[in-house]
């Protein structure tokens, strides 16, 4: 009797598997032969191409031309709308028939003027269902319209996907046809691949692979590509095997739908509103076949964009978010930057996106979802919890350059305390395939086995958009619960987080920010971006202090709240994590600056609208012709430029109120005045009471002498304001990154065009100028200046830029000794290391700051603020801004052109917080304004009593006409009573939180005085004031 033989050898039976799918090999016989059967060409295929995106209804009235395959399309960034028209052959009655498509741009099907499904072969989307099973009754004879982006996934970019596009780069279409669908191959297909995969991911160590191999093998011998009748066999094989069940303690895999699509990239915000459309049409197909797909969605901007554009598509997304199955997660108007948008800024991502949220499905977000940022904020648990919110999904942690976070699921705790439970999928990706690899790496990655048995899987095409697929479904399916893989389920994240909650007891806290190994480069690139972030957060909010104080003193006052939402979401938009980093190409980096510019036109009318609202009197008024808005709460005495009668700039030292506002006044000139001195050796000296300075005539810091206590700033032998200049060329992310061996290529920056020279000789205010060369190509002027009664000298800075991988900083050597270096970021500071003892040190040679950082030993400090930058770097004594990069990937143009920006340097006796570093920093970002009108007296609308707590925020409550919204956070990092009083006609007030839901479980305790608060260290309040 004949026996089969038994077959020994792993390599050979993996790969007659492997090769009995492929793509590529034997495909004349294999089963992959057979996933297409019968054929038609397209009755028609024409085209019209377009330089903008244009509508579906303006699309179809334009005239198209005849095209064939291998046409031309282009180039970069056009739009090509292509009117097929098909016909089904009668005789494929009761079978599935695709249209298939194949293209290297990004394509869209309308049928009935409604979009239906995005064809994107490199999101393997390549063919779209006309029928799954045909009938006589079905149209036969079908025209279709194919919008098809000239772009890819992921741009256009030169040789390399992070390039800068190629802008006449051509796009063809390869292949469309209509063809019969073999679905018992694409299942067969899906069983082998899932096999062979096993086999290969659990290796030769596991019985469980060898069963997987055998059963493989089996089916090659059962299944015969060329009859469907051998597939059942085949396939009962394989369901066996799937269908053999885990333990009850096997890991669980809560695998969610998922389409990351950056709001902004490797191509424009416009185009961004397609990929939405493309990704998301998809997605509601797929949930129509396939009822447990759960998807998951963030940003609410991109919500706004479809429904804007694509109302009906809209529509549907509503009906699956009611059914619990398309699911709005983290809260925020766009996935913005984890670490450069102000603290305010980032309660107003949360703000406008949970209200959206709200308003348009019903329902609050429970989860913050920021899988792609660069690092996050210490701050960022507090301001979760403020906006409701007590889960946080990222996994961007995994890029890690140098040391592996030790954690996937823990609780983060901020630096006021708050603690969020915070969950990185342990598959280090949020866009898997629901492939074995995944699962495998699921539970192999986990840094937290035996304290949690949960895990998400996110799955789908991302980043480009993309989304899930049919195939990605069906290989979860198959192994929900499948002996020697994790369990499965479809899930969503408020399933999974409520899993880890109940199960929580063994968990391990991280205190502090969440610091990402690598990107450091982003913390300065595209420095205009910077600037204008910085800029518009400061005049938005002194054009809401402004409008608050106006609504109050004058009755025809309006407040413009409609147009406010308008500049801030315009603003927030920015903040998303490819924009304010810098990591875009040029389009991008032009349509940001435009959006900054019209931030900056619109909110200065509506400003100079309010402050002529709060200064304007009749002509019999005492007063003043020009007063002074102060927007920040504390008491501020300043040098301020008035222009004069013969258009010449006249100086004048004020003094405003806290919140308030007063005349100009003529006064006598205070004790003592800046003065200049030009030393015999060409070097010169500046003073005004506080500070004695010495410039050599390179512009550079000589001595900087706090003359109360006759401290010297500088360290000794060194030179203070020494620009530098290094070699940056990182390993491949371009505009990202910055790698610590550029720290190895330094070169001081010392050649003279135009030396030192005195500028304004003294009284209010000293300056000296001078030009430095950096190269054949670039050059900086600087002008130092020196106020009187102004505790910093500041440093304004022109530098003509055009360089290639280079980084240019400014270094000031201190002599201050201290182990670590404090730093301000949203609503608070912390301390990082200024030694390399470890390698969480190490890591660390860059980092981000806002408005100041400090250096200080008991008794003394040093203090360097700015007024647009974001990267330092504070090692041993030495105190670095970085200023400019130059990187050419993927804006080939990066920061090139002129850069105008102030920094200031500021010594100080004691604590940085008892020298008020902290209001010194606002103050040098939010200037006092000059109002033309009359005011007769000093006006102050707020004062806080302690000067540990700002007042950081005075705005229109959200849909409360007759409130105000005032927010406060303490910033010393102390527990504080303090009393905030008011001008205003408060009637009532309320604790609120950062939503401005009223709590009435907190009282308001009153004192006589005013509003009496208590803080914790670096608690943010909120209150909602009903004003008369």
């Amino acid at each position: 009797m004949y026996h089969k033989p038994v077959l020994k050898n792993r390599r050979t039976l993996l790969e007659r598997a492997e090769k009995f799918i492929s793509d590529t090999y034997f495909t004349d016989c294999n089963l992959r032969g057979r996933l297409f059967g019968d054929t038609r060409p397209l009755e028609s295929i024409s085209v019209f191409q377009s330089e903008k995106r244009i509508s579906y209804s303006e699309a179809i009235q334009q005239d198209f031309l005849p095209c064939k395959f291998g046409d031309a399309f282009g180039p970069t960034w056009w739009t090509c709308w292509f009117r097929v028209v098909l016909k089904i052959p009668e005789t494929w009655r009761g079978k599935e028939v695709h249209l298939r498509w194949e293209s290297d741009g990004e394509g869209m099907v309308w049928r009935d003027e409604q979009p239906v499904q995005g064809l994107t072969k490199e999101g393997e989307k390549t063919s779209y269902i006309l029928t799954e099973c045909l009938k006589d009754s079905e149209p036969h004879s079908i025209t279709l319209y194919v919008e098809l982006a000239c772009n890819s996934l992921f741009g256009a970019g030169q040789g390399s996907m992070i390039a800068a596009p190629d802008p006449n780069r051509k796009f063809t279409l390869q292949k469309a046809d209509v063809v019969v669908f073999n679905r018992d191959v694409r299942e067969l297909l899906t069983d082998f691949e899932l096999l062979v995969d096993i086999v290969k991911l659990l290796g030769e160590g596991e019985q469980r692979g060898y069963q997987a191999l055998f059963t493989a093998n089996e089916m090659v011998n059962l299944c015969d590509p060329t009859d469907n009748s051998s597939f059942a066999s085949a396939q009962s094989l394989a369901q066996r095997f799937f269908s053999q069940r885990n333990g009850e303690s096997q890991h669980v895999v809560h695998a969610m739908g998922h389409c990351h699509i950056d709001s902004a990239w490797l191509w424009p915000y416009e185009e961004t509103i397609r990929k939405c459309a493309r990704s998301w049409v998809t997605v509601i197909r797929l949930m129509e076949n396939n009822p447990e797909f759960v998807f998951t969605c963030s940003q609410a901007q991109q919500f706004q964009w479809v429904k804007s554009w694509y109302p009906g598509l809209f529509s549907e997304i509503k009906h699956f978010v009611q059914k619990g199955r398309f699911i709005p997660v983290g809260g925020t108007w766009v996935e913005m930057d984890g670490n450069l948008p102000s603290g305010e800024s980032m309660v107003r991502q949360f703000l406008q996106g949970q209200s959206f949220f709200k308003e348009e499905f019903g329902h609050y977000c429970k989860e913050f979802w920021l899988p792609d940022t660069f690092g996050y904020s210490a701050q960022l648990p507090q301001i979760m919890k403020g906006c409701g919110i007590t889960r946080f999904l990222t996994q961007k942690l995994s890029w890690n350059l140098v040391n592996t976070f030790p954690h996937n699921t823990f609780f983060w705790e901020g630096i006021d305390g708050s603690q969020v439970l915070t969950h990185f999928p342990p598959g280090n990706s949020y866009e898997m395939k629901g492939k074995v690899e995944d699962l495998i790496n699921t539970v192999k990655n986990n840094k937290d086995k035996g304290r949690t048995n949960h895990s998400a899987a996110l799955f789908g095409f991302g980043d480009g958009g993309g989304g899930p697929t049919q195939l990605m479904l069906d290989r979860l399916q198959r192994v929900r619960d499948t002996d020697g893989l994790p369990k499965v389920q479809m899930s969503s994240p408020d399933v999974l987080f409520s899993e880890l909650e109940s199960d929580s007891a063994l968990l391990c806290t991280w205190v502090g920010e969440l610091f990402l190994e690598l990107h450091n480069g982003t913390y300065t690139t595209q420095a205009k971006i910077k600037l204008g972030n910085r800029q518009c957060e400061a005049l938005l909010h002194d054009l809401e202090v402004a409008s608050c104080l106006a609504l109050c003193r004058r009755e025809s006052f309006t407040y413009p709240s409609c147009k406010l939402q308008e500049l801030w979401r315009l603003l927030l938009l920015n903040q998303f994590h490819d924009v304010i980093p810098g990591s875009c190409i040029e389009m991008v980096v032009e349509d940001a600056l435009e959006y900054y510019d019209e931030i900056c036109t619109t909110g200065s009318k509506l400003l100079l609208a309010a402050c002529e609202s709060l200064v304007s009197g009749s002509a019999q008024d005492v007063g003043s012709s020009i007063s002074v808005l102060n927007t920040l709460s504390w008491e501020r005495t300043e040098v301020v430029s008035l222009q004069g009668e013969d258009t010449q700039t006249k100086l004048a030292l004020v003094s405003v109120p806290s919140v308030g506002i007063a005349p100009v006044m003529e006064t006598a000139e205070p004790a003592p005045l800046v003065s200049i001195t030009v030393m015999v050796d060409g070097n010169i000296k500046m003073e005004n009471g506080l500070l004695k300075v010495v410039i050599d005539r390179t512009g550079r810091l000589m001595s900087l002498l706090l003359v109360q206590t006759n401290r010297e700033a500088i360290s000794e032998g060194s030179l203070g304001n020494q620009f530098t200049l290094f070699d940056d060329v990182p390993l491949y992310w371009d505009a990202w990154d910055v790698m610590d061996y550029h720290l190895q290529t330094r070169k001081p920056v010392i050649e003279v065009i135009e030396p030192a020279k005195v500028v304004s000789s003294g009284g209010l205010r000293g300056s000296v100028s001078f030009t430095l060369r950096i190269s054949g190509k670039s050059t900086i002027t600087q002008e130092i200046v020196l106020d009187a009664c102004c505790p910093y000298i500041k440093f304004n800075t022109q530098v003509d830029w055009e360089e290639a991988h280079k980084f240019l900083k400014v270094e000031f050597p201190v002599q201050v000794h201290s182990p670590s270096a404090t730093y301000e970021i949203q609503f608070g500071h912390l301390q990082r290391p200024t030694h390399r003892n470890t390698s969480w040190d190490w890591a660390r040679f860059e980092v981000w700051g806002h408005k100041w950082a400090d250096l200080s030993e008991h008794g003394f400090g040093v203090a360097l603020l700015n007024n647009s930058k974001y990267g330092y770097s504070i090692h041993q004594n030495i105190m670095t801004l970085s200023l400019l990069r130059a990187p050419k990937a993927p804006d080939a143009n990066a920061d090139m052109g002129r850069h105008n920006f102030t920094y200031a340097l500021m010594p100080h006796t004691g604590s940085f917080q008892g020298a008020s570093v902290i209001q010194c920093a606002y103050s040098l970002n939010f200037p006092l304004h000059l109002c033309h009108g009359v005011t007769s007296e000093s006006w102050s609308a707020f004062t806080i009593s302690s000067p540990s707590v700002i007042l950081e925020t005075i705005k229109q409550a959200e849909k409360r006409k007759n409130a105000l919204l005032v927010r406060l956070y303490e910033s010393h990092g102390s527990s504080v009573t303090s009393i905030l009083s008011t001008s205003l006609p408060v009637q009532e007030a309320w604790h609120c939180d950062l939503l401005e839901r009223p709590d009435p479980s907190v009282p308001i305790s009153s004192a006589a005085s005013g509003i009496s608060l208590t803080f914790k260290p670096f608690q943010i309040k909120s209150l909602l004031l009903i004003i008369q």
